[in-house]
């Protein structure tokens, strides 16, 4: 049976989430430090970087938003929290509509074919991509040519090395096709896992081969990811099974679509306290840098890093 509830619209919520916390802060008499792009405020003797509506709590290893700060700062629960960010306002009351479930679909990876010679041409000769990167991944199952349409298919495993997830990349000379199976695990997508602190975080496999093409020396003991879009489930996956990670490199696309993903990531890994830099391809992805190469006189970085 539906319940009641108080009701926030999700532009108050959205707007109560993005109040800058240190010009809160500032309006009740409290002083903060400033400490590079970022404030520092002190929790009694404990220190607290704030940044933008963004808090982390630098001894308990917690963070969160402007309204989990209130929540825990100002002793608010919920509903007291927003009406305080929004200055009084507070919603009515509404029936929460049923959740509405569909039914799962079951993954099954596409029929292998007997060869992989188009996926190989279209990988080592349209791609760029390095030989030996390819056959390290190929060789491992990570990488195969299907049956039907002869795509690509990017293979991620479990940590059980169960296949639950896959990628599929059209490699005919006029095909753009790409897309995910149905049924495929996100936080399984694409990925290697080398063992060391490492990950490099990407949007496409192919960016992800890429790059390691373009950065080969002792690449088999990193760890990589693509996330098959712009879902961070990977992300976390990956440092929930490699617990020694403890740095990540956010190498998205530089449009508006990967910067904006990477802004949004970057927020979580800042809340967590997990160290972190935006790596910015000098074109619009890593392909297109490993095919069409800067010149050293033209680039001070073969990418742009962004500081945090």
């Amino acid at each position: 049976m539906a319940t009641k509830y108080i009701h926030f619209t999700e532009q108050q919520k959205e707007q109560a989430r993005q109040t800058d916390i240190a010009e809160m802060l500032r309006s009740q008499g409290e002083t903060l430090r400033r400490s590079g792009s970022e404030y520092e405020w002190r929790d009694g003797s404990e220190k607290v970087t704030v940044r933008g509506n963004l808090w982390f709590h630098q001894y308990e290893e917690v963070g969160g938003d402007t309204i989990d700060f209130v929540r825990r700062f100002y002793n608010k629960d919920y509903p007291e929290a927003m009406e305080y960010l929004l200055g009084g306002c507070v919603g009515t009351l509404m029936v929460s509509p049923p959740v509405q479930r569909n039914p799962k679909v079951p993954f099954e990876l596409p029929e292998k074919n007997d060869n992989m010679r188009r996926v190989f041409a279209y990988l080592l000769n349209r791609r760029g991509i390095d030989r030996y990167v390819l056959y390290a991944f190929a060789h491992k199952g990570l990488i195969y040519e299907s049956a039907d349409y002869h795509n690509v298919v990017f293979v991620g495993k479990d940590k059980d090395g169960v296949s639950v997830h896959a990628h599929k990349r059209g490699s005919g000379s006029e095909s753009s096709y790409k897309g995910n199976v149905t049924g495929s695990n996100p936080k399984y997508s694409f990925h290697w896992n080398g063992g060391n602190d490492r990950l490099f975080v990407f949007e496409a496999p192919i960016d992800m081969l890429s790059f390691i093409s373009m950065h080969k020396e002792s690449w088999q003991k990193n760890n990589y990811a693509a996330c098959c879009g712009v879902s961070d489930q990977v992300l976390w996956q990956m440092m929930k099974d490699n617990q020694n990670i403890s740095k990540v490199y956010l190498c998205l696309d530089n449009d508006e679509a990967g910067q904006s993903a990477a802004k949004r990531i970057s927020d979580k890994l800042f809340i967590k306290g997990i160290k972190h830099e935006i790596l910015v391809p000098i074109h619009k992805d890593w392909n297109e840098d490993l095919l069409y190469p800067v010149e050293e006189s033209e680039a001070e970085e073969p990418c742009q890093i962004l500081q945090l």
